[in-house]
């Protein structure tokens, strides 16, 4: 499952020109690192996980005094355009780190795909993308003061944690497959189908990564490939792709019976066994 350009048929927009990754983290790496109130820089998703291929982007963290998060992106903007010119670029605040704050930037003279996503987070915040279980084994810069040293994931708490959240998730679903139903019926097909993403999909989905991969049980459909068995995301594919009324209505049934098959094995078992 690991070579999506081959499985797919090849790949959209595959042709690469100009810079390449390494020259620009190696130019924000020489910008940051000087810096007295940055104390860190690291890469997470497909760097972490070694699965950097010619469809990645750039993912980088930087642990920065709680009041410069913004900072830095005065420095990051010069070193870019430096390289290339910038052709869009894009801020905000960071929703899964609070207090942080992102920028993403395309550059002219690169890969549509190479796009650079650089996160500030605070020194002080506990939320760093950093935990080896959840976002792998990140790519260390540098670090100034061990920041990126962090102690794994308490089990039991964690177990607990997916205990309570299953009880919610079952709860939520036994409630709105009404809406499925419902729209069904007036054969209001758009809106069917959005509601079984959301409240019949999406709930399956999480009950099956916390079956067999607990951790990362919030990604919803990202790394779905990576994270789940192969049996289980060629079984999934036939439930996300509709092509009428007719089949929602009957993949609809079986997205609750496999819900409930599955929450019904989570219950029987123990959840630290499964971390």
């Amino acid at each position: 499952m690991n070579n999506k350009g081959e499985k797919f048929g090849g790949g959209i927009g595959m042709e690469t020109k100009g810079l390449g990754r390494e020259e620009i983290l190696i130019n924000i790496v020489e910008v940051l690192k000087p810096l007295e109130y940055v104390y860190g820089m690291w890469q997470c998703g497909s760097a972490a996980f070694n699965r950097v291929d010619q469809w990645s982007d750039i993912d980088v963290v930087v642990d920065v005094e709680d009041d410069k998060v913004k900072e830095i992106f005065k420095y990051t903007d010069k070193a870019l355009q430096a390289l290339s010119p910038i052709e869009h670029s894009f801020e905000c605040t960071q929703s899964m780190s609070p207090g942080g704050y992102q920028k993403v930037y395309k550059l002219e003279n690169t890969s549509e795909f190479l796009v650079i996503e650089i996160c500030a987070v605070k020194h002080s915040s506990n939320t760093k993308f950093l935990q080896k279980e959840i976002h792998g084994d990140v790519c260390v810069h540098f670090d100034k003061q061990n920041v990126t040293d962090i102690k794994p994931i308490d089990k039991e708490k964690f177990a607990q944690k997916l205990k309570s959240r299953i009880e919610q998730i079952e709860s939520v679903f036994n409630i709105y497959q009404f809406l499925v139903k419902k729209e069904l019926n007036r054969k209001n097909y758009i809106e069917g189908i959005a509601f079984y993403q959301n409240f019949s999909l999406n709930p399956l989905l999480e009950v099956l990564r916390i079956k067999y991969n607990p951790y990362r049980y919030s990604f919803r459909t990202r790394y779905v490939y990576y994270d789940l068995p192969e049996d289980v995301v060629k079984r999934l594919h036939g439930f996300y792709f509709i092509k009428d009324g007719e089949e929602l209505a009957r993949k609809h049934e079986e997205t609750i019976k496999w819900f409930k098959e599955t929450v019904e094995d989570l219950k029987t078992g123990k959840f630290q066994e499964l971390l």
